[in-house]
């Protein structure tokens, strides 16, 4: 159904039509309710894509995250989704399933498909791959990846500062032989987590006893959970990159019958809902993923309007002290 259909059951011109739908007045009261009553019972929708087209706007915006299944990013999801909706926006979301590869594809597809901009969570592409891929992109923002904000607006969750303070604690209370669950190598946020975690340790002349890469999953925690059984007794904490990895490599020491805290402590990063209800509770790092979102949102809407795109946000984690720590 289109407006010449409308215009043509009420004898009146399209432009009429378009006038009264648009609320932008010129015709009398008759005409207009004789215009919307025809409309309603044609069921006529406006074509709100060829409208868009015509300012050059799709009003859809994509955000990229890499796995779906990840606690993590389904709150930022919902956040940049409550800051996208009152703006006129639609949120398209794309799971590229920690895939380098997929990602890529994906950020090229939504070019395609027109969308006014994108958020990437922790892009995984390297450096030039990324910035090859989001060189057509009206608008871009990074969450928990840097560029030049000429080139995309950036939200930094800063990883290494937080990491290097929980591990100030750990050693305040006795700890002295580190491992780390680090991810996969990719990964932006854990190379910033292993930097804190480094200097923490050089400051007290301690050095790690072992790092192990894995799937950010609890898959990946429970092949972290069986390395280490090889360094037991060798080591007494271990740093995961985040909570999932943390929750499996413990569900592995328990039925060893490893006693955390009491012989390793453990911690993670993200304070996933999960995370205060395993047993014992998960010592992390807490990051306001809701709001991250929003944040995201907001910052991209400035940039497809051309506004603020020098801006960039440091964000601190926030440490939550439970059960697998003997913090006071």
């Amino acid at each position: 159904m289109t407006i010449t259909d409308v215009a043509s059951a009420a004898g009146v011109s399209p432009m009429t039509v378009s006038r009264v739908l648009n609320d932008r007045g010129g015709a009398s009261a008759e005409t207009r309710a004789r215009v919307l009553e025809v409309a309603g019972a044609l069921n006529y929708r406006p074509n709100s894509f060829a409208k868009n087209l015509r300012v050059d706007r799709s009003k859809v915006v994509g955000i990229v995250v890499p796995d779906i299944a990840n606690p993590f990013f389904p709150e930022i999801i919902r956040g940049a989704e409550l800051a996208a909706r009152p703006a006129g926006y639609t949120l398209l979301t794309c799971n590229v399933v920690e895939d380098p590869e997929r990602e890529e594809e994906v950020i090229g597809t939504l070019l395609e498909r027109r969308v006014d901009g994108v958020i990437l969570c922790s892009a995984r592409l390297e450096e030039k791959r990324l910035l090859r891929a989001i060189e057509g992109h009206r608008a871009v923002v990074l969450i928990n990846r840097v560029l030049p904000r000429r080139i995309a607006g950036t939200i930094e969750i800063d990883y290494a500062a937080a990491v290097e303070a929980l591990v100030e604690k750990l050693i305040a209370q006795g700890r002295r032989r580190f491992a780390f669950a680090s991810g996969l190598s990719t990964s932006y946020g854990g190379q910033k987590r292993r930097s804190g975690l480094d200097r923490a340790l050089a400051r007290h002349g301690l050095g790690l006893v072992t790092e192990v890469s894995s799937s950010p999953d609890l898959a990946g925690g429970s092949a972290v959970g069986r390395a280490l059984l090889a360094h037991r007794g060798a080591i007494d904490a271990l740093v995961c990159y985040n909570d999932l990895i943390a929750i499996g490599a413990m569900s592995v020491m328990k039925g060893e019958g490893i006693a955390v805290p009491e012989e390793i402590a453990v911690t993670g990063c993200d304070d996933i809902p999960v995370a205060a209800f395993v047993s014992p509770a998960l010592t992390t790092l807490r990051v306001a993923k809701q709001d991250l979102g929003e944040l995201a949102m907001r910052m991209l809407l400035d940039r497809i309007d051309g506004r603020n795109t020098q801006h960039g946000i440091l964000i601190e984690p926030d440490l939550m002290a439970r059960g697998t720590t003997d913090f006071p």
